[in-house]
């Protein structure tokens, strides 16, 4: 299980897969590599030399077995958000760090085929269903969930309020003097919707349903979506001057499509989304959102798992995040 054994595998340098591994740097190597060699690490249950680490920090060796985790992905896959997709790798980054192995990365629709006795505990991502979490509990009791909001399940969760941050980015636009806001995301059960109502309610700003767009937020709806809007404003059936998207994969592809406009509709329209996921920083404008801190989620959902597992509490905790208004260039004033 060495760092020697993954470059083979993955055909790269045993510094690249160390850098990787040990997170120095996001750029150490394309996405491609990065997946290879993480799903390697998977594959043969690699966890740090616990002699050398120590050895390095001078402590004492802990000679206990690894920890053996499984991953849910509850909601979608990594590649349909990449907001999952980067709260993983922090997550698969944590665990290493806390020695314990990876044994599945499994999607809600595979969980029946795995046997959850087996591991010591069970992280979840993404919203998860009450069927899914018995089918896991009746296995397992060390599991922590990592989604936007309280589920109200008899688990440990880590939460960053998803209406919370709608709201922030609400007051945003707001304070730009934006009153028009046009939604494009789900509307069905979610948090980010309600706290978008909210705040237009909270301002005496009636609801315009011709400025809600409902998706699933894959690409091809969100075009649909924007296409519809944009249509309806160039022929004066209704008017906007920003959009709230409900996470920034619909924000950039929003971003792209508006792009293709003319200057003075692309220039008199501001974007801002929920997530700041890495390539909101490589858009054009660089866009404007609402940065969830899905490393130190991932972060205190390990410490709470381990805790759990090595009996440090029995009650169920609950930890949640805020977010932050990260200010770029896709929001002007009115």
């Amino acid at each position: 299980m060495s760092l020697k054994q993954i470059a083979n595998m993955v055909g790269t340098s045993v510094s690249t897969v160390s850098r990787v591994l040990n997170n120095t740097s996001s750029t150490c190597a394309s996405k491609e590599l990065q997946d290879k060699i993480w799903n390697a690490a998977r594959e043969i249950g690699y966890h740090p030399n616990e002699a050398a680490r120590i050895l390095k920090k001078g402590g004492k060796q802990n000679n206990s077995r690894p920890s053996h985790i499984i991953i849910v992905m509850a909601r979608v896959t990594a590649d349909e958000d990449p907001f999952f997709s980067e709260l993983l790798r922090s997550l698969e980054i944590e665990l290493l760090n806390q020695r314990a192995v990876i044994d599945h990365v499994i999607h809600a629709d595979g969980s029946s085929q795995k046997d959850f006795a087996k591991a010591d505990g069970v992280v979840i991502l993404g919203r998860c269903s009450s069927s899914l979490l018995k089918q896991i509990s009746e296995k397992n009791k060390n599991i922590v969930g990592i989604w936007r909001n309280s589920m109200n399940f008899n688990i440990d969760e880590v939460i960053c309020d998803g209406k919370k941050a709608a709201q922030l980015a609400i007051n945003h636009l707001l304070s730009l003097g934006h009153q028009r806001i046009a939604y494009i995301g789900d509307c069905s059960y979610e948090s980010r919707y309600v706290g978008y109502c909210d705040i237009l309610f909270q301002n005496n700003i009636p609801l315009d349903y011709e400025l809600i767009q409902q998706t699933n937020q894959t690409r091809k709806e969100t075009e649909i979506a924007f296409t519809k809007l944009i249509q309806n404003k160039l022929a004066g059936k209704t008017d906007f001057s920003a959009i709230f998207c409900a996470n920034d994969y619909t924000a950039i592809h929003v971003l792209e499509l508006l792009g293709q406009q003319k200057p003075k509709i692309r220039q008199s329209i501001s974007v801002i989304s929920i997530d700041d996921i890495e390539d909101a920083q490589n858009t054009k404008p660089y866009l404007t959102t609402i940065h969830i801190p899905r490393q130190e989620m991932a972060h205190m959902a390990v410490m709470l798992l381990m805790d759990r597992i090595f009996r440090g509490h029995k009650d169920v905790l609950r930890i949640e995040f805020s977010g932050r208004l990260i200010n770029r260039d896709s929001c002007y004033p009115l």
